[in-house]
């Protein structure tokens, strides 16, 4: 399993917290893991709650329409990565 960054480690605990997922704590996402689909699991309204939570947390806007979005959502490594270059 690969480590997450200090970076990854706040998006990670971000994420359980927006999304309220109990089931999970945030040290145990693996950055390479998808978010949506077989990984984490999530869908279109977590990402929504997701771009809400980093624009409030990081004054990051995440466009739906924009395709570096869809690419930025694949992993928690790229969400880190897209956020911390849009910072």
């Amino acid at each position: 399993m690969t480590q997450q960054t200090e970076a990854e480690q706040k998006m990670a605990a971000l994420l359980v917290d927006a999304l309220n997922l109990e089931d999970i704590e945030a040290d145990e996402i693996t950055p390479e893991e998808p978010l949506f689909g077989d990984g984490l699991g999530l869908d279109s309204i977590d990402a929504l709650e997701i771009a809400v939570a980093i624009s409030q947390e990081y004054g990051v806007k995440l466009k739906a329409e924009d395709e570096s979005t869809r690419e930025a959502f694949a992993t928690l490594r790229s969400l880190t990565a897209y956020v911390e270059s849009h910072k």
